[in-house]
């Protein structure tokens, strides 16, 4: 059976962005491309990929960023019952936001690897396979 993928936002931006580990998703990627693994991509993510843009860039570059993400060889996995209820039970004994709790929730229910550069997203892999991309350091503040 092939193996699926659901990509957490930070692994689209670590591929928009060309950031490290942008080539371990566009490997995946290519996978998709060639038909031989599924991979997903929760709602919650584009309501992330659009909000962070815009407030890092412009409204404009967040409605490119989303044209070129529903270019790829992702599929968009909607919220329904199950994922909700499946979300809420992650919350129930993790910290995670409801963003990522939804994030989880979609690998989980698809039994994909959950491709991602979030340190909270780790404890995940308690439930499905993940897939760490180097994370970002963060930065210091100056005294």
């Amino acid at each position: 059976m092939a193996k699926s993928y659901v990509l957490d936002t930070s692994a689209i931006f670590a591929f928009t962005k060309d950031e490290t580990g942008s080539n371990i998703v566009e490997d995946i990627l290519n996978l998709a491309n060639k038909g031989k693994s599924p991979v997903y991509i929760s709602f919650v993510s584009f309501m992330e990929l659009y909000y962070i843009t815009w407030q890092e860039k412009s409204e404009d570059s967040a409605k490119e960023l989303i044209v070129l993400v529903k270019s790829l060889p992702i599929c968009r996995i909607d919220s329904n019952e199950r994922l909700a209820l499946l979300a809420g039970s992650i919350k129930v004994y993790h910290r995670l936001s409801v963003a990522d709790a939804f994030i989880a929730a979609t690998a989980i229910d698809k039994g994909a690897i959950l491709v991602h550069k979030d340190p909270e997203l780790k404890i995940i892999s308690k439930y499905t396979e993940t897939k760490e991309l180097p994370y970002r350091q963060k930065k210091l503040r100056n005294p």
